[in-house]
């Protein structure tokens, strides 16, 4: 009997009819195709799903084949989220005393950015400083934000330094920015403060549009700044704490 393997002419014939099977080598190819095309589908099942949402992931129930591969996906997701409620805990600027400092700041720090303003109720900046700070807190919950009165914190510490801000990160003081002129002293804004803490990664640096800088520059003097606007013309008393 011939060989069906054999490469002839009369057994392509016959193979393209199905009267005989396809080569061996053949078979072992078509299964290969077989197995690539399954590994690419369920890849792009995979890839499908990285982005969804619980609710998304919800839907997909119905249709999708694969229960296990679904079930991994929603366990991961909400361990992302339980992940970032867990980060995302703080929001406000919270004001502390020097019995509170070790563990409000330093051990907090050992698992999050904590910045520290250190103020004087009655000087302006450090008023500008606060309104600013509860903006950036309510922006960047994983980061702590907490204030102290200066000279509670620092026993004798000069007014003229104040605001001050003290940020602690993995356990241990990362930067002491001293003086409101650090941050555009009564022109500071939300984002020259934004970038300071960003030299130091307590929060993530502002992303740069085209032309951003020309409407910073029209919006320099915030709202914060001149509903303050009555305090700019301090006593000479105050002169070179902002």
């Amino acid at each position: 009997m011939d060989d069906p393997n054999a490469d002839t002419e009369w057994n392509d014939i016959l193979r393209a009819r199905g009267i005989i099977p396809p080569k061996e080598e053949e078979s072992k190819e078509a299964i290969e195709d077989i197995y690539v095309e399954a590994l690419k589908a369920r890849r792009k099942e995979e890839a499908s799903l990285e982005n969804k949402t619980l609710d998304e992931l919800d839907e997909l129930e119905d249709e999708f084949d694969d229960d296990h591969i679904l079930l991994e996906y929603r366990k991961k997701r909400l361990e992302e989220m339980q992940k970032l409620t867990e980060q995302n805990k703080y929001g406000e600027v919270t004001q502390i005393s020097k019995p509170d400092f070790v563990k409000e700041v330093t051990e907090a720090s050992k698992e999050c950015y904590v910045v520290v303003h250190l103020f004087k109720d009655y000087i302006p900046a450090c008023k500008l400083m606060n309104q600013h700070l509860a903006q950036l807190a309510k922006e960047f919950k994983a980061t702590k934000f907490v204030k102290i009165v200066s000279d509670q914190c620092i026993p004798n510490y000069p007014d003229r330094n104040v605001p001050t801000l003290l940020v602690y990160g993995e356990g241990d003081i990362k930067a002491n920015i001293v003086g409101a002129v650090a941050f555009g002293g009564m022109n500071m804004t939300v984002s020259s403060i934004r970038a300071q803490l960003a030299n130091v990664g307590a929060v993530p640096p502002e992303q740069k549009e085209e032309g951003g800088d020309k409407k910073k520059k029209s919006i320099y003097r915030s709202e914060a700044t001149a509903a303050l606007s009555s305090d700019e013309d301090e006593s000479d008393d105050d002169q070179g704490y902002y």
